[in-house]
Order: C-alpha cells, then structure tokens, then sequence
C-alpha cells in the first residue's frame, strides 16, 4: 500500500536575487504566497475532489476529467460590452463633449507635461456619477501615449492588491481608482510614498529581525474619481495636485452626445428626436446614451425607420420617463406627498412607509435629483412639494401652501 506524503517539496535555492526581494516584499505585505517552481507531477488534495488516486512513488495525481478553461471564464461577455462602451466614449479631448473649463485646464496640463517630458500630475475627479470621469481618465492617457489601469477601491481590500497593481505599472502610466473615497485605511496610507515619492516602504520581518525594504516605482499619474469628496481623508486629497469638478451637462450638449452616439450606433436619428432624448436624461450623458439605446429598440420593434421627436416621446412615455426626466417612483413620491399630505411637510420614514421605498433609497437616490430641479424642498419639518411639482403633476396649489412656501 503506497503511503500518500502530504510534504510539499522545499523551494529551490537558485531563485533569481532581484525576483527574492519582491516575493519578500509581497509576502509581509499582503500575505501573498509566492509561486515558487515545484514538481508538476505534485497535486495537493483539495475539498470536492471526485476522485483522487494513489500511485507507488507517493505522489498524488487527480483523475478527474480536466475542464477547458475557457469554459470557465466569463470573458467573452465582458469583452463585448467593453468594445461597446470603447466604441461610445471618446478618444480624444477634442471629441469629448461638454466639461470646457475641465476640458481647458487639462489641456494646458497635458501639453505642459509633454513639452517638459514628465507626467501629469495627480488628478482628483469629482461630481455626481455618469458625468465622464472614467472616459476622461482614458482621454488623458490616450493623450500622453500611456496605458491605463482602472480599478476601484472596493476591489483593493489587502495590502497586496494595491502593491501588485503599483510594481505593474509602467513610466508614465495612468492609474485610474473609481470610488476613491472607499480605500481602506492600511491601503491608502501605502499610496501616500507612491504618489508623493513614488515608492513603497515594506517591514520584512518580526521583533529584532525586522527590517524596512523600499522599493522604488516607476512614476505614474494617479486619478481618483469619486462622488464624495468630503469623505476622503484630507492627507489623502492634499496629494493630488489637480482637483477639478465635473458638472450637469446642458441641453445643447447632451443633444450633441446624443447624436454623436446614435452616428456610431448607426441608428438613424434627427435633430428634434435627440433634443427629446437630451430633454429627459437628467444632465447625465450616461442616462442619456441608455435612454437612446432604449428609444432605438422601440424604434426597430415599430419598424418606424429614423428617430423623430414622436418616436421618442412615445418611447419614453412607454418607458415611463416624462419631459423632466422623472421615472414612475419619482412621480409617485411628489404625488403622495399632495395627494395625502397636503404638500407637506411630510418626515422621511412616513414617505417611506407611504411609498414602500426604502427610506435610505429615497433619501441618496430620488431627493437630490428632485431637490436639484425644485420640485422639492427640505425643511425642519419635512419634506414639502413646490409649487413646480404641483404645477408639473397637474394640481392647483392651494393658498395656504403658498404661505407655508412663502
């Protein structure tokens, strides 16, 4: 009977000095388990196992049927919806639509950069989601002739995420970090030396034996986007040497994205058709690229050929989407705040109870867009429909809320 050993081989002695220092590093940092050349005939038992067989030389080999890998890799879904949004955002800052002052200030900084032979700056994005940030950081290294890296700060958990994706970088590349204000604290404070002197300091070791290795980088840009500025930390913030916020796009604007998107969608549409679309989509291009797309379905299912303002105000009364860009719950909220409460003012937690929505849900997703456009006011008492709401549901505001408003 074959004794199965559940020793694994030792490490060679001969691995390479340069790749030792940063195993080394990886390892005290994140925890990382180096990949170290062992003998390929060595499979460790793992839970699961169908079958697993024991052969004279004490090795264990797995006898379960292999299953390709490209059945197990969700790729392909990935790569399509990535060649799509390629396909809509713009390559360059002169076809980017909107943002001038951004679009400026960025200029001058990209053509600064160029002529001195350095990189950009630390840049710091932020403003509500859908406005561009994502297609501005590839704008910017498609400008400096650089690869982007795009990650998010959720996704950068240990200490070794942030580590492997600095070592990857290459001169002059452009990080791009979504969500920037939610890196954890051991994270953030490792990007602290790498923006500022672009390196890494690792403790290798324990007790005496420890030791501080720095490990030296190659400089990069840094963009962070975020939709909550205040939530990061000021030692973080005070790092990026442009901080530049994005706004609400005008109707003329969107009505130029949404015609430059339908060009490249091949989906024939006219002036009228993308001012209606524009009209709707919340001053957001991302909005307004989705409502195009579902505009272009209803118009191919009606086989009513090119997208004039009938079929798009059709559409989107179809897709409960009114002129002003309120969706049915946005409707319902402003409604049962007249309806039932006279206008208001009315608390959250009885709106939430009267609506069925979540009172966090109504609060960070419906009321800063309805606030934004004034169909809603908060007061120390409550929340209180104006009279545009009124006026844009159909109600004949009553004098004594006029007063209240007044």
């Amino acid at each position: 009977m074959a004794i199965i050993s559940s020793k694994q081989p030792t490490p060679e002695k001969s691995a390479a000095a340069g790749m030792d220092a940063l195993v080394d590093a990886l390892i005290e940092v994140g925890e990382v388990q180096a990949e170290l050349p062992l003998d390929t005939r060595v499979q460790t038992p793992k839970k699961g196992r169908r079958s697993v067989k024991a052969k004279d030389d004490g090795w264990i080999e797995d006898s379960s049927p292999k299953i390709p890998d490209e059945l197990l890799k969700g790729d392909r879904a990935v790569e399509e919806t990535q060649k799509q949004e390629e396909k809509i955002r713009p390559q360059t800052i002169q076809e980017y639509v909107g943002q001038k002052d951004l679009k400026d200030v960025l200029d001058i900084a990209i053509r600064a950069a160029k002529a001195r032979g350095e990189c950009l700056d630390h840049l710091l994005l932020y403003g509500p989601p859908g406005l561009g940030k994502t297609t501005m950081s590839l704008i910017l290294a498609g400008e400096m002739g650089v690869n982007c890296k795009i990650s998010s700060a959720p996704s950068l958990e240990r200490p070794r995420d942030i580590v492997g994706l600095l070592m990857n970088l290459q001169e002059g590349d452009v990080l791009f970090i979504d969500e920037i204000h939610r890196l954890p604290r051991i994270t953030e404070e490792i990007l602290y030396p790498a923006m500022e002197d672009f390196r890494i300091e690792i403790t290798i070791g324990k007790g005496q034996t420890a030791r501080t290795r720095s490990l030296a980088l190659p400089k990069f840009t840094m963009v962070g986007a975020t939709t909550r500025v205040g939530a990061l930390s000021s030692p973080l913030r005070d790092r990026f040497g442009l901080i530049q916020r994005l706004r609400f796009y005008e109707l003329d604007e969107l009505t130029q994205i949404v015609l430059r998107t339908s060009s490249l969608l091949e989906t024939p549409i006219d002036q009228a058709g993308a001012e209606e679309i524009a009209r709707r989509a919340r001053g957001t291009p991302r909005i307004a690229n989705r409502l195009l797309k579902r505009v272009r379905d209803y118009a191919q299912v009606k086989e009513s050929g090119s997208i004039n303002q009938t079929i798009a105000s059709e559409a989107l009364e179809l897709f409960n989407v009114d002129p002003c860009g309120l969706d049915w719950t946005d409707r319902r909220m402003l409604s049962v705040m007249i309806e039932r409460f006279n206008g208001g003012p009315v608390g959250l937690e009885t709106m939430a109870a009267s609506t069925g929505e979540d009172a966090q849900t109504i609060e960070e997703v419906y009321e800063p867009y309805l606030m934004q456009i004034g169909y809603l006011a908060r007061t120390p008492r409550g929340r209180v429909a104006t009279a545009a709401a009124w006026k844009h549901l159909g109600f004949d505001m009553p004098s004594s809320q006029l007063t209240l408003l007044g």
